[in-house]
Formats: structure tokens, C-alpha cells, sequence
């Protein structure tokens, strides 16, 4: 899976601030100033926000918003000062691994008594109402979408292989992506993630092979408490994950991040590509293939016919420190409903949080689809919550990182793999 800071991509925005200075939260009439604060900044998503404020304080008009917009490099960083000061910010962009370490140092305002009651928790789905509360019933954020997995497949190269369906288990995908494989024709089977971030597809096979066992509230645990890497069929799992990198695809693959594994598939040399919902629109703009010769399918499964969707998400939420606290969850609730929530999730291509998505055409054809079927089969596609608020997780990234590169050049074995990452969280879990 790709970085989680997706929406980082293009030219970072200079830092805006509009209107009056931030440390001037009121103004004469008895208006009130929200200064609010985003994350992953990109000037197409600025925008987005810029519009969605309007039409806030057009309903509001005694509520004024102040949008920062730093560059997504700093932006938690600038967050994170503005939050220590106690001052400067009252709605901010959070995101699942900054709401531990923000919450735990007692920046973020909790919200669940001021959304009691609220009708908007009605429209959205079961992954939205649960990923608003941490395990103690906390509610930091409220999700602005979801970042999740499916596999986008090549239906001409698939078709002209033999099946007449894409894969839709990890076994089915070596299969397949091990028959489309002529290197002598520049085609490839799989894009396969061997640099950056290339832990997070590892883990998401681990997880689909284990899948009856995960620990919803923990997908790096099983159910008896013991790490996810622990289980025999994590092994079957890495040595299916390291016969898809030998079979299917490009040996250059081996260093592939985010942006060479998304040009492998929208250049036409790769068959599979295993994504997040935002590459759709990425895909769709390329020239080398058309609209008729890929689609996307649900993730692949494990042996059990299950796996495991490891959601990623964002919101926003309210500074502790905010002294407009009733005004600021005002502008959450607005951001999270009806067409406000609608315009953004569609723009920024995430998985929606409003269950009326499943009847929006926009998301019932074509490549958006897979993701609808996931929703509709919550038995099948389990959605767990990885443990990425911990203080560890940027630690644990460059190691998985490196291990999973040593196991693909031969310099470590998948079984040696997995038992160094048992040995890892359970040292870090005690």
C-alpha cells in the first residue's frame, strides 16, 4: 500500500492563510474565527476546501474560517507546535497515526458528547461509526473517507491468457500473473512493491492468509494474543508473496514505490496492480491504455476465501485548546455529511463514509464498484485497524522495508522474515 500521506502528491501549497490573523479568534459582532489546519496539502484539495468553508459560512454567517495549508513535508510538524502552544488552531486534519500520539498528549478534544445525538451518524456506514472511536469510546475525529486496497487488472491480457475472471485469491493471482509474464514482450505479470513502503502489500497477504484468526481491534494480532507473523500460514503467505516477485514481475520492481508501480500498470507493461481507490483517476487519464482494457476487483483472498481490508483513514477533528469548541465541531459535523462529505471523498477519489454511496452511480459502475461489493460483504472482506497510532510505526516501516528488499534479493529467507517480526512485536507489545 502506498503512503499513507496519498493526497501529498503534486506540488506542495504554499502556506495560505486567509483573513485575519490567527491569533485574533474573534471579531467585532459577536462573530467567531476558526482557524482550521489541513494535512495532506495539495492545491486541487486547498481548493476543494476553500469552497466546501464558503458554503459553510454562507450557512453561517457569525462563523468565520481561517483555512492553513502548509506543505504536506511540515504540516504535522506545524500541527503538532500549534497544538503544543495550546493556541492557534481549533479544526485540524487528523490522521489514524497521528490521533494516538496527539491524543496521548492531551491536544485533541474529544467530541462524543457534543456529537450525542447528532443526526448525521445515521447516513454513514459501520467502518465510518467505528473508526470515529478509539477502543475506549472516544471520538477525536470524525473520517472524511477511507484509503483502501483492491486489484486493478488488465481485462484484455487476462482474457487473452485463458481466465474469464480476475484472481480472487493471492493463488489465483501468481496464477495468473505468472501466465501473462514474456519478458521478451515487455509484459509483465505484477507490479510488485519492493521499495517503499513495500511492507504494507507483505502485511496485507500475511493478513488475507490468517484472515479467520485477526484480531479485528489489533490486524497485527491473533485472536489468542500472539503476532499475526507467528501463525503457519503467514509462512505460506510470504512464500506465495516472493513466488509473485520471481514468476510475475519486472526485476526492476525489486526498488518499485507508489509512483513506478502506478506507471507500471497505466503504461500498459503490467497486468495487476494492488492499489488504493485514488489511482482510478490516475489510471484513467493514461494514454497508453483505454477505458475498455482494465478494470479493478475486490482484494484478493486467502486459502479460507476471506481476507482482510487494513482501512486507512483520515478526518478532522477539534484542538483541546480550542476556545470555540461548539463552533468548531459545528464545522466538523458540516464537513462530514450530505454533499459536503459527497464532493470531497469523489475529488480526492477515497472510499466514502455515506451509506447512500451504494446507490450513487458514480460509485455502483465501473472501477469504483469493487469497492461497494467490499462494503456489502463486511463477512467476507474484514475490516480490521492496524496498530499505526504507536510510537513505533515509522521505526517499524524502515525495518519491514528493508527485510522485505533482503528477502527478495535472496539475502533472507521468508521464514527468517517472519520470525524476526514475531520476535519484533512481541518485545514491543510487552
Amino acid at each position: 500500500m502506498r503512503r499513507r500521506t496519498v493526497l501529498a502528491l503534486g506540488t506542495a501549497a504554499a502556506l495560505v492563510l486567509t483573513g485575519c490573523s490567527t491569533m485574533s479568534p474573534s471579531s467585532a459582532g459577536g462573530a467567531v474565527t476558526l482557524t482550521m489546519v489541513e494535512s495532506l496539502t495539495n492545491p486541487a484539495r486547498t481548493d476543494l476546501l476553500k469552497s466546501l468553508i464558503a458554503d459553510f459560512q454562507k450557512q453561517n454567517p457569525k462563523i468565520k474560517v481561517n483555512l492553513i495549508s502548509p506543505p504536506t513535508e511540515q504540516a504535522d510538524q506545524k500541527i503538532q507546535q500549534m497544538l503544543q502552544s495550546g493556541t492557534g488552531v481549533d479544526t485540524l486534519e487528523v490522521r489514524d497515526t497521528t490521533v494516538g500520539p496527539w491524543s496521548n498528549n492531551g491536544w485533541l478534544y474529544d467530541m462524543k458528547k457534543d456529537l450525542n445525538g447528532w443526526k448525521g451518524w445515521q447516513a454513514m456506514t459501520e467502518n465510518a461509526v467505528k473508526a470515529s472511536q478509539d477502543a475506549e469510546g472516544k471520538t477525536y475525529f470524525i473520517p472524511y473517507g477511507f484509503y483502501g486496497l483492491s486489484l486493478f487488472y488488465r481485462t484484455d491480457l487476462i482474457k487473452k491468457a485463458g481466465f474469464s475472471e480476475p484472481p480472487a485469491t493471492w493463488e489465483d493471482l501468481l496464477k495468473q500473473a505468472t501466465a501473462i509474464q514474456d519478458p521478451a514482450k515487455r509484459q509483465y505479470g505484477y507490479a510488485f512493491r519492493g521499495g517503499a513502503n513495500a511492507n504494507g502489500n507483505a502485511t496485507a497477504a500475511i493478513e488475507a492468509y490468517v484472515a479467520d484468526d485477526v484480531d479485528p481491534a489489533n490486524g497485527f494480532k491473533l485472536k489468542d494474543g500472539r503476532t499475526i507473523f507467528s501463525a503457519p500460514g503467514a509462512l505460506d503467505a510470504m512464500e506465495t508473496y516472493l513466488k509473485l516477485f520471481k514468476q510475475a514481475s519486472p526485476k526492476s520492481s525489486v526498488s518499485w514505490g507508489y509512483p513506478e508501480m502506478v506507471e507500471g500498470f497505466s503504461n500498459g507493461s503490467t497486468a495487476f496492480l494492488l492499489q488504493d481507490p485514488e489511482v482510478i483517476a490516475t489510471v484513467s487519464e493514461s494514454k497508453s491504455i483505454t477505458k475498455s482494457q482494465w478494470n479493478t476487483a475486490p482484494l484478493v483472498a486467502g486459502p479460507s476465501g476471506k481476507t482482510v481490508q487494513p482501512l486507512a483513514t483520515a478526518g478532522w477533528g477539534v484542538a483541546k485548546g480550542s476556545k470555540h469548541k461548539a463552533e468548531a465541531v459545528k464545522l466538523v459535523e458540516f464537513l462530514s455529511q450530505g454533499e459536503a462529505s459527497t464532493n470531497f471523498t469523489k475529488k480526492n477519489s477515497l472510499v466514502p463514509i455515506l451509506k447512500s454511496a451504494t446507490e450513487d452511480s458514480f460509485y455502483k459502475t465501473g472501477p469504483w464498484s469493487s469497492y461497494v461489493t467490499m462494503t456489502e460483504n463486511p463477512d467476507k472482506y474484514l475490516v480490521v485497524t492496524q496498530p499505526r497510532g504507536v510510537s513505533w510505526w515509522t521505526e517499524w516501516q524502515q525495518k519491514a522495508d528493508a527485510d522485505v528488499q533482503k528477502m527478495i534479493l535472496g539475502k533472507l529467507t521468508p521464514k527468517k522474515l517472519l520470525a524476526d517480526w514475531d520476535a519484533y512485536w512481541t518485545a514491543k507489545w510487552k
